[in-house]
C-alpha cells in the first residue's frame, strides 16, 4: 500500500507534465488515450476501497494521494476532450514515414532481415498460405478450391460462437482443454503456475482484443498470470458486435488460448522466469519476435497435432494470413501511405477477415508502430529454429532448450542453442 501511495502521489506531476509537453496529437491516440485514462480513474475508485478494507492502518496514507489522482486524471481527460472538440480535423498524422519505421524496426526485431526482405517474404507467404487453406476449406465443406470455399467454410464456424457473457467462461473450457493437449502428447514441460482469465480491464482496452499479463520479470512472489479478452464496446451496433464473435468464434478462441496461454505466452513467460543468467539486467530485455514468434509457432504445432480438429485448424490458417498481413499493413501504412480503403481490402480479402477484426487491425496499425511486425519475423525464425532439433532430441527437451534462455532475440537463441 505505500507503493500505491507513492505512484498515485505522482500522478497529478506526470500529467501536468505530459499537458505542457503533448502538442498536436494523433486524433486517434487522443480518442484512445481518453477512453483509456478513464478506466484508469475507474480503476483506482473502484478498486482501491476493498484493498484499504484489507489494510485500514493505510487509509491515511493512500486515500488523500487517491483523491489528488483521480482529480488529475479527470483534469486530464477534460483536456484532452478540450482538445478534440476544438479541431475536428485528424491531427497530426500518426504515420511514422519510412525512414522513422525503418529505424524503429531495426531496435525493435533486432534480425539481419531488411524491410524490402520481409516485405517479399510475407507476400510469398500470403500465397504459401492462402493455398493451405483453401485445401482445408474444402476438407470441411467440399466444392472448388477457391476463395468461395473458404469462405463458406469460414461461415459455417462462425455460426458458433460465443457473446460477452459467456467469451470468458469458453476460454477457461479452452485453457483445460489446451492443456491436457501438450501434456498427452509430451509437447512442452507444463509448470505449475496459475493463469486467471477475465474480463480485460477498462484502462487496457482500445489496442488489442486479448492479451496476457504476466508477472513481472524481476517478480518473485507467486503471482498468477492474466489471460485477459475485451468484451466489445458499449457503444458498438448489434451489427458490429455479431461481427466480432463470428471472428472470435468457439475454434478461433481455442487458437487464441493456444496463443495468449498454452502453450504461448502464458507457458512461455513461465519458462522465462525461471532462467538464472549471470545478471538480471536479461531478464528485462525481452525481444517481442522471441515472445511472439513462439505463440505463433504453437499455434501452427498444436493445429498441426489435431489440436480441436480441422475448424481449429481452418482458424490457425486465417490466423496466419492476418499474421502475414499484419506486417504488411504495418510496412505499407507506415512507410508507404497505404489508404484505408485497400488496408481494409487487404484484410478482408486476402486475410478473410470480419469487417469488424479488419477496422480494429486498421486502428492498432495507427496505433502503434513496428510491433505488428513481430508476429511474421519472429514466426519465421522461431519456426526455423524448431526445425532444427538436433537428432535424438525429443521434441519436448528441444522446446524446453528453446524456452530456457529467457526471451533472448532469435537469432542470438540460435548462438545460444549452438546452432
Amino acid at each position: 500500500m505505500t507503493q500505491l501511495a507513492g505512484r498515485l502521489a505522482a500522478v497529478p506531476d506526470a500529467l501536468a507534465t505530459a499537458r505542457a509537453t503533448l502538442r498536436d496529437m494523433p486524433r486517434i491516440h487522443a480518442e484512445t488515450a481518453v477512453g483509456q485514462f478513464t478506466g484508469t480513474a475507474a480503476l483506482i475508485r473502484d478498486e482501491l476501497p476493498g484493498l484499504i478494507a484489507q489494510a485500514p492502518g493505510s487509509l491515511d496514507e493512500v486515500e488523500p494521494a487517491a483523491t489528488a489522482a483521480i482529480a488529475a486524471l479527470e483534469e486530464f481527460v477534460a483536456w484532452l476532450r478540450t482538445g478534440l472538440a476544438a479541431d475536428a480535423g485528424p491531427g497530426r498524422d500518426p504515420r511514422l514515414g519510412r525512414r522513422r519505421w525503418e529505424a524503429r524496426l531495426w531496435h525493435t526485431l533486432d534480425t539481419e532481415l531488411g524491410a524490402a526482405e520481409i516485405q517479399r517474404r510475407a507476400w510469398a507467404n500470403l500465397d504459401r498460405v492462402t493455398a493451405e487453406i483453401r485445401a482445408a476449406a474444402v476438407e470441411l465443406v467440399g466444392g472448388p478450391a477457391d476463395d468461395a470455399t473458404v469462405r463458406r467454410a469460414l461461415d459455417v464456424l462462425a455460426a458458433e460462437h460465443p457473446d460477452d457473457s459467456t467469451i470468458v467462461e469458453l476460454a477457461g473450457v479452452t485453457l483445460d482443454e489446451a492443456t491436457d493437449f501438450v501434456r498427452t502428447h509430451d509437447l512442452v514441460t507444463v509448470v505449475d503456475d496459475r493463469c486467471v482469465i477475465q474480463e480485460m480491464p477498462e484502462f487496457a482496452r482500445g489496442v488489442a482484443v486479448a492479451y496476457c499479463d504476466a508477472p513481472g520479470p524481476l517478480e518473485t512472489a507467486a503471482l498468477p498470470t492474466f489471460y485477459c479478452i475485451a468484451p466489445t464496446p458499449a457503444d458498438w451496433s448489434a451489427r458490429r458486435v455479431d461481427s466480432f464473435y463470428r471472428e472470435y468464434n468457439d475454434h478461433m478462441v481455442r487458437n487464441l488460448t493456444v496463443h495468449e496461454a498454452m502453450p504461448g505466452h502464458f507457458l512461455q513467460l513461465a519458462h522465462a522466469r525461471r532462467h538464472v543468467g549471470g545478471t538480471r539486467v536479461r531478464a528485462l530485455a525481452r525481444s517481442g519476435p522471441f515472445v511472439e514468434g513462439w505463440a505463433v509457432y504453437a499455434e501452427e504445432l498444436m493445429a498441426g497435432l489435431g489440436f480441436g480438429g480441422l475448424p481449429v485448424r481452418l482458424q490457425q490458417l486465417k490466423m496466419q494470413l492476418r499474421m502475414t498481413i499484419n506486417a504488411l499493413l504495418d510496412q505499407l501504412v507506415h512507410a508507404e501511405e497505404l489508404p484505408e480503403a485497400e488496408a481494409m481490402a487487404l484484410m478482408t480479402e486476402r486475410g478473410f477477415q470480419e469487417e469488424g477484426e479488419a477496422a480494429g487491425k486498421w486502428r492498432r496499425s495507427l496505433l502503434t508502430s513496428t510491433q505488428l511486425s513481430t508476429y511474421f519475423v519472429g514466426y519465421s525464425e522461431m519456426a526455423e529454429i524448431a526445425a532444427a532439433r538436433p537428432d535424438g532430441v525429443s521434441v519436448r527437451d528441444w522446446h524446453d532448450a528453446m524456452l530456457a534462455q529467457d526471451c533472448p532475440p532469435p537469432r542470438h537463441l540460435r548462438t545460444l542453442l549452438d546452432l
